[in-house]
């Protein structure tokens, strides 16, 4: 099959409309676990860490689903469903990694190359998680869907990075349980901005390739 021009203008409305949409879906998302945090922190506390992992799921799924709504006009056949379980899941994976050194002591007994070794992996896994569920659908419907792992890994690490950037010098011991919550959600918003502005120029370049190349998935 020949190759096919590339629309800008069709690349730049679908850049918009997934910033857009991406940016509301991360935000509305995060609201469960920034809500159990406020509710279960003070009120259920031994229970926090296994409501937060299924808020992290929330969070994904909603996020998911966005996403293929941005999706589904260019990529007729991705299946929202599949598209929204797969980012739950990784949502909840990834929120289990990034509590995982909080709720266990075993490994500061560790030496210090072993624990920056762990926290290295756990890192990776936690920044590719989303982005490897995702390659499983993706993969079905465009040639080097590889390329969204390391793509979407370095979208949320710049989102996260925003995220700590925005709320860390903000939270102070003893502020009310409220204000905690909003300053999470502020820094939220912020790496959810991020977040869809790199993963939103990934995506964009994938399917512009797709485009260019007229060929069929590739895995």
């Amino acid at each position: 099959m020949g190759k096919v021009p590339a629309d800008p203008a069709l690349g730049r409305r679908f850049l918009t409309g997934w910033i857009f949409w991406v940016t509301l879906g991360e935000s509305v998302g995060f609201l469960a676990p920034a809500g159990v945090q406020l509710l279960a922190g003070a009120a259920w506390p031994e229970a926090l860490t296994p409501l937060l992992i299924l808020a992290g799921f929330c969070e994904g799924a909603v996020l998911g689903w966005f996403q293929a709504r941005v999706l589904r006009p260019r990529l007729p056949g991705l299946v929202t469903g599949r598209w929204a379980l797969l980012t739950g899941t990784a949502g909840a994976l990834a929120w289990a990694l990034g509590l995982l050194p909080s709720s266990t002591t075993a490994w500061q007994s560790w030496a210090l190359p072993s624990q920056l070794a762990a926290g290295a992996v756990l890192g990776l896994l936690l920044l590719c998680s989303l982005g490897l569920a995702q390659w499983i659908e993706l993969r079905r419907h465009l040639p080097a869907a590889w390329a969204w792992i390391p793509g979407s890994a370095a979208a949320w690490c710049a989102g996260l990075a925003v995220f700590f950037a925005v709320s860390t010098p903000l939270w102070e011991p003893g502020q009310d349980p409220w204000l905690v919550a909003a300053i999470g959600i502020l820094g939220g918003v912020g790496m959810a901005v991020t977040m869809a502005i790199v993963s939103g120029l990934v995506m964009a370049r994938l399917l512009a390739r797709t485009t260019r190349g007229g060929g069929p998935p590739g895995r």
